[in-house]
């Protein structure tokens, strides 16, 4: 099973009112089959993909506040108390404290300074993803900020990232543009982007996290999730990635479906 490097995506979850709705919606749009709940953790529930493990869901705490549906991406830690202080040290918040999940690991929820919320997940018998990167799996993640100078100092503070901006390469159209890409040593590829949004984005809508998984073919995706409830607030559109849509299910949970088989045009550099 996969060793995530400290700063490594390394799983994703999310809280559902309707965790059998949930259930049906992946199970449609991305292929998942699910596992038992597991009552002792709250009738936390894994999805696999090909049998192998690549997100889950979960119902609120009963007597608790219902949050809001949404995804929330993890970061490999070796140290789960020691990351948390780096948190607070660099301008976050620590919603949820380090806590041990029996012998699966330990976690503590956060937010970066500028609102976008996220997960630290030290690896005990649980690794995080089976599966990266193919249909079924997750395959990537951006920062969605208005605030990206603060997002920036925060990432390489907490995690031992490097960071590459995009080149606009003196295109009008992407002038506007504020990408970065946060890579670890020894890694491939980047693991995590940064996305400066302004008009793009509603403005009751905070930083975010938007994570995405990849898909045989996108516009059957947003079809199938159209069909199921879910809404469409952006694309299908192509790109050097893929092809790739920003959906919502049809419980408000947002995330992003991407077709990376089907890339169009020039990759962009990194300066």
């Amino acid at each position: 099973m996969t060793e995530f490097p400290e700063g490594a995506p390394c799983w994703a979850d999310a809280m559902f009112k309707d965790v059998e709705g949930a259930k049906a919606f992946y199970g449609e749009v991305l292929g998942w089959t699910f596992g038992d709940a597991v009552s002792e953790f709250g009738n936390y529930t894994q999805a696999y993909s090909g049998g192998k493990a690549v997100a889950a869901v979960v119902p609120p705490m009963p007597g608790a506040d219902e949050p809001a549906s949404q995804w929330t991406l993890y970061f490999a830690s070796p140290d789960v108390a020691a990351t948390a202080e780096k948190i607070k040290a660099a301008g976050g918040a620590v919603l949820m404290e380090p806590m041990q999940v029996g012998t699966f690991g330990s976690m503590a929820i956060a937010t970066e300074p500028t609102g976008a919320v996220f997960g630290v997940w030290q690896p005990g018998d649980h690794k995080g993803f089976e599966k990266v990167g193919e249909v079924g799996s997750y395959c990537w993640a951006e920062l969605a900020t208005r605030e990206p100078s603060k997002a920036d100092a925060f990432l390489t503070k907490v995690f031992p990232y490097s960071s590459q901006e995009m080149e606009t390469g003196g295109d009008p159209a992407a002038a506007e543009m504020d990408y970065k890409a946060f890579s670890l040593a020894g890694a491939e590829n980047p693991v995590l982007g940064r996305m400066k949004t302004g008009a793009d984005l509603e403005p009751q809508t905070p930083s975010h996290i938007r994570v995405y998984f990849s898909v045989d073919d996108c516009d059957e995706a947003v079809a199938k999730a159209k069909k199921l409830g879910g809404e469409v607030h952006g694309g299908p559109m192509d790109s050097p990635f893929g092809r790739f849509a920003a959906l919502t299910d049809q419980q408000g949970a947002a995330f992003m479906v991407i077709d990376t088989a089907r890339a169009v045009g020039e990759m962009p550099k990194m300066k």
